[in-house]
């Protein structure tokens, strides 16, 4: 039954039940910051119907959004075409709903999609043509000027136009040339909001709770994803590797656009027979594309949808941004500018949605920071075996020479098993390595330009491998003579003459990882750091760019949109997302909005105590220097054997590192108090594999239920898990799975790491002091706590749960940390300077609980 909370004006937001206080509250807030274009950090904790107050609030702000433009453009209008007919109905929502049908029975707004195409192409496509024409003649004649300084006029004339084409054209990927244009949909008028997450499978439970929502009928959604998620055919989808079913579906897709170009052409038959994909039909991506409009889909839906109408979901997607209303992606595909331009992406005036964005300036700093090891360098010098007199191939060929160079490498022998001489790590500003590298005279955007590793790997594909081999006289003949062109290209070839095939290289990928380290370097100077990691051979060792600043990546977000919302469950502290990203990216603090809400739950559900000592009355305090001490290792196990006494069902305990994790239980093992913890709960260990991971929980589960039914001694299971682990964030730890969350010290980053120590370095020159505080002292308290905070969120999952909260470490009373901690949490939490009182609260909490279900 639809209900409705109060809305702006007094009208109502459309909800699927009787909302919360808190989720009315959530929604006004978001609606208000929606229209007056702010930008906004929401925190509303895991179990409040965070994601349906996001979609009940940015969807009404849509809808009258939409209605008040079109009252608008009817006023302005209205004078000019009276006595009209015709005019393309628009509702609440923007234009027409998907229900509604013209007269062909078609939606109207496909019909008006449909006759701006055709007015269009005519156009679009001589412009394709012209374009394609001009460049293919800039290179060509670019290629000509290079060869004529050394090769001579003879080679040139040994190439007929098709080999000229060979080298010069057909190797674009598809973020560089579309066959059909995107653009032919595009409608400036629709205000999209794109909703954004971190993994697909957020994604997808986001929009079952869209289809579940009262705009499920009528919204206009389609989801964008990864080739890895969105591939329908088996033959690439097998491939695994995303980097690998990337490099086939690109060549597959060019196959496609050759084999098109070579039917157009007048008398000219195929030079070979090469796959192409049955799934990219333009047609029947349409006919996805308005399928996917029509109804909304998630990610499985759209690929069940692209199996059964034989279209590819991940291009066919693409085609349904222009008219869709809410679009909802992954958070790279956002926040990386070339992916987002690539997509049809488009945020001027439009609202953006960032969800779990509790690590969000991690996410952006992530994307941004580009690592290539030896190893990959070493490979792609094999590209000195095609042509070295090229002028961009040439500069590539000099700019991986000077990488293996900085690695303490020498590319005269075999550079990839090379010893290093003087191993460690050095970190290096952007001008630095590039004077020192010698390549500062070089132009980074230029080389980048030339997309150099779709075209090497388009052409190894045709000429680099055995399909070479197996080719007809007829066809022999022609790739003898590029053979012998590029053979004049060759410095020191073999004096007998002959082309030398050298390795083939199965993927660009290695290609692909140095244009994104290129990229990186065109970063300004004081935005990143280069770190050079110098192992025992060049090929163990890396170059990798760190983005110090990932402000400058997110401001163009924040200046071309609308309105931009950070959400999330925990987003304390928020000082990082005002200072770091916001104030950093030129936002003016006026346009910040903040709205943090408390949970749904009473406050007798949960109780979280800091304990400041243990048992035997040894100070909880787990610093570097003491947490490895034996009495502090006992005493955190006898902490543990006395509240598995008192807690049932299941308990997790989380610690800083999976090597403390394991210290601590070998020590346990070795006292014989893991003998005496596995006679009240069975114990079970986080497992480093992220494979293993869900037969872990899984029997983790089927213990805690066996032991709730059959009672007796056994009273459920203890976790063994760490702090960032692949059980801190993601995982519900509902109900009986999660009775009581234990966090064993302070979890601070390795201080001593260089990326780290440079990114502090950095914030102490760049920020202002806090509250006296140094900005590098902040961070490390924010890191932590962030940490601290997604990892004891992990068990009240809804308004009916209930769990205890155990912090052990005295540190964690500081006001400093304490304030960091989530409102919800902090203002229910107890300072237990005893154990004595805590295990008498604890007992006490659990032992009602337990009486009352």
């Amino acid at each position: 039954m639809e209900s409705g909370a109060a809305g702006p004006d007094g009208g109502r937001f459309p909800f699927p039940y009787t909302p919360y206080l808190i989720q009315e509250r959530f929604m006004a807030a978001l609606y208000g910051a929606l229209e007056a274009g702010r930008v906004g950090i929401f925190e509303s904790p895991t179990g409040t119907g965070k994601s349906l107050s996001l979609i009940c609030g940015a969807l009404s702000w849509l809808r009258d959004f939409e209605e008040k433009k079109q009252r608008e453009e009817a006023r302005l209008l209205a004078p000019a075409e009276s006595g009209q007919e015709g005019k393309q109905p628009l509702t609440a929502a923007g234009p027409a709903p998907p229900g509604s049908r013209d007269t062909a029975g078609e939606p109207d707004w496909v019909t008006a999609f449909v006759q701006k195409k055709e007015e269009r192409d005519a156009v679009d496509r001589l412009k394709v043509e012209e374009s394609e024409e001009d460049e293919t003649k800039h290179l060509l004649q670019l290629s000509k000027e290079v060869l004529s300084e050394g090769a001579g006029v003879d080679v040139l004339e040994q190439l007929d136009h098709s080999e000229e084409e060979l080298i010069l054209a057909e190797y674009e990927s598809d973020e560089e040339k579309k066959v059909e244009d995107d653009d032919d949909l595009e409608e400036e008028h629709v205000t999209k909001i794109y909703y954004c997450s971190r993994t697909h499978s957020q994604l997808s439970q986001f929009v079952r709770e869209v289809q579940k929502s009262p705009f499920g009928k009528d919204t206009r959604l389609v989801s964008l994803g990864s080739r890895q998620n969105l591939c329908v055919n088996e033959e690439v989808r097998r491939l695994g590797a995303l980097s690998l079913i990337n490099d086939r579906c690109m060549e597959m897709q060019k196959n496609k656009h050759e084999k098109k170009s070579d039917e157009e052409s007048e008398g000219k038959k195929r030079r070979t027979s090469r796959t192409v994909c049955p799934f990219y039909s333009y047609e029947q991506m349409q006919f996805l594309r308005d399928e996917v409009l029509v109804e909304v889909k998630d990610i499985e839906q759209l690929v069940a949808l692209g199996k059964e109408t034989k279209a590819c979901p991940y291009y066919g997607s693409r085609y349904a941004i222009p008219a869709a209303q809410l679009v909802v992606l992954p958070y790279q595909m956002l926040l990386h500018e070339p992916t987002r331009s690539a997509a049809g992406i488009k945020l001027k005036d439009q609202v953006v949605i960032i969800d779990e964005a509790h690590n969000l300036i991690d996410t952006i700093t992530c994307i941004h920071s580009v690592e290539v090891s030896g190893s990959q360098v070493s490979h792609s010098l094999l590209l000195s075996e095609y042509a070295k007199n090229l002028m961009y191939i040439k500069q590539i060929l000099y700019l991986l020479e000077r990488f293996v160079a900085m690695l303490g490498g020498n590319v005269n022998q075999n550079p990839s098993c090379q010893a290093v001489s003087q191993t460690g790590t050095v970190l290096k500003s952007i001008n630095d390595f590039l004077f020192q590298s010698q390549i500062d005279n070089i132009n980074l955007f230029k080389v980048m330009q030339t997309s150099l590793s779709a075209r090497l790997f388009g052409f190894v594909e045709r000429y680099g491998g055995p399909a070479a081999a197996v080719k007809t006289n007829k066809e022999n003949q022609k790739l003898a003579g590029l053979q012998n062109f590029l053979l004049t290209l060759q410095q020191g070839s073999d004096k007998e003459g002959e082309f030398r095939h050298p390795p083939l290289l199965r993927t660009a990928s290695p290609l692909m990882q140095i244009e994104g380290f290129l990229s990186a370097l065109t970063n300004a100077n004081q935005d990143g750091r280069v770190i050079l990691s110098r192992q025992g051979t060049v090929g163990q060792s890396s170059l990798k760019f760190l983005l110090l600043n990932p402000a400058v990546h997110f401001a163009k977000v924040v200046e071309e949109c609308r309105a931009v919302i950070i959400a999330g469950g925990t987003m304390q502290p928020v000082a990082d997302f005002r200072e770091q990203l916001l104030s950093c990216a030129g936002v003016d603090p006026a346009r910040v909005v903040e709205f943090s809400c408390g949970h749904v739950i009473p406050p007798e559900n949960i109780l979280p105590i800091i304990l400041c000592s243990g048992p035997s009355n040894q100070q909880l305090e787990f610093t570097y220097q003491k947490r490895d001490l034996p009495q502090m290792m006992d005493e955190t196990g006898r902490i543990l054997c006395n509240l598995c006494n008192v807690v049932p069902g299941g308990v997790v305990c989380f610690f800083p590192s999976y090597e403390y994790e394991k210290q601590v239980y070998a020590h346990w093992e070795k006292t014989g108090l893991l003998t005496r913890l596995a006679t009240k709960k069975k114990i079970f260990q986080e497992p480093k594999k992220a494979n293993q991971v869900e037969q872990v929980l899984v029997e983790y589960a089927k213990c805690i239920k066996r032991c709730s039914q059959a009672g007796g001694q056994m009273t459920g299971a203890l976790l063994l898990s760490v702090v960032g682990g692949k059980m801190s964030e993601g995982i519900n730890f509902s109900d009986d799975l999660g009775r009581c969350v234990i966090m064993v010290g302070m979890p601070y980053p390795n201080i001593k790491s260089p990326e780290l120590q440079e990114k502090m370095t950095w914030l102490d020159k760049t920020m202002p002091r806090a509250a006296g505080q140094a900005p590098s002292r902040v961070l490390i308290e924010n890191l932590c706590m962030k940490a601290v905070n997604q990892s004891i969120g992990r068990a009240i999952r809804h308004q009916k749960d209930f769990a205890s909260i155990l912090l052990l470490d005295h540190r964690y009373a500081r006001p400093a940390i304490f304030n960091k901690l989530p409102q919800w949490i902090r203002e229910r939490t107890q300072v237990k300077p005893a154990f004595g009182s805590a295990f008498a609260e604890l007992r006490k909490f659990h032992r009602g609980k337990s009486d009352a279900l």
